[in-house]
């Protein structure tokens, strides 16, 4: 249940026109911001909302049951409040977003009327429409662990253990070529073999996409020459000279951990678990019905 200060109740039933929505907005890198659809900026919580920005919201639905609550917000982009860029860099991906209807006579009668985080994001021109996703939204995500033959853990994480830090997975290096939005020849990759970095992670250091990371797609040793292919266009354009560091890929499987990692111990998969072929197989003359997918007439499980 809301707790409503009762001067605001006694406004609220008076049918008072003093009232404006904020939004304070945190990211996942620490940065708050706020909005709100006043027409001056108010203080809220001690965060500046700034007006102007063309902040609007759509009618929020809610529902008994555990469907996920959503409404939608929208505004424009501005370079000393929200950019562009900073959208399309991810840098408000899963960004959490608190609402206040606030008293702009006096901020300090508000009450905090939802709580989620930013979900889908639409850009068009200069003009933005985020989804606003409720706590609910929270229920409907997989969560706990699952059995399949690949990992389910993250490179680098507490459950894997590999250390990303060393020098055998991690290396520094810089652009030296454009061959297309999102492919690039590097240099400081060298003596490393093909796909090593495939999956991997690309941490930009410099240029105008300075800490913003991205997934690898394909890395290729070509004739000597290292190229490495993105995932997604950056959303700055890559210059020649732009360093960054890189951490090596896996593509979840037992013989990569086992092999590449040296980590089979930590391998959170289960490469034994019988697999669609084994399950439609059936027993031929002369193969033993022992399940290994070894023989003719059963597939393989991993």
């Amino acid at each position: 249940m809301r707790s409503i200060p009762s001067a605001l109740q006694t406004k609220l039933d008076s049918g008072a026109t003093t009232l404006a929505r904020c939004w304070i907005v945190t990211r996942r890198d620490g940065v708050v911001l706020g909005f709100t659809d006043h027409d001056c900026d108010l203080v809220v919580g001690g965060v500046n909302c700034r007006a102007g920005t063309g902040f609007t919201a759509s009618e929020a639905t809610s529902r008994f049951d555990l469907s996920v609550d959503g409404s939608e917000i929208s505004g424009a982009f501005s370079d000393d409040a929200l950019s562009e860029a900073d959208l399309a860099a991810g840098r408000y991906d899963a960004a959490e977003v608190a609402t206040w209807l606030v008293d702009w006579n006096d901020v300090a009668l508000k009450v905090l009327i939802a709580r989620g985080s930013l979900g889908e994001v639409r850009r068009e021109g200069m003009a933005f429409t985020a989804e606003l996703r409720g706590l609910a939204d929270a229920l409907a995500q997989d969560s706990g662990r699952l059995f399949t033959a690949r990992c389910g853990v993250d490179l680098g994480d507490g459950k894997c253990r590999v250390n990303l830090a060393s020098s055998t997975f991690r290396r520094n290096g810089a652009v030296t070529s454009i061959e297309g939005t999102s492919l690039v020849t590097v240099s400081g990759l060298g003596g490393l073999a093909d796909g090593w970095f495939t999956a991997g992670r690309v941490l930009w250091m410099t240029g105008a996409n300075a800490g913003v990371a991205v997934e690898v797609k394909q890395h290729h040793v070509v004739a000597g020459e290292v190229r490495l292919s993105l995932w997604q266009a950056m959303a700055e354009p890559i210059a020649v000279g732009d360093s960054f560091a890189i951490t090596a890929g896996c593509d979840k499987s037992f013989a990569t951990c086992r092999d590449r990692f040296a980590n089979a111990s930590n391998f959170r998969g289960f490469p034994q678990i019988p697999g669609n072929d084994f399950i439609v197989s059936y027993p031929l003359p002369g193969s033993p019905d022992n399940g290994s997918g070894t023989k003719a007439g059963y597939g393989g499980g991993s």
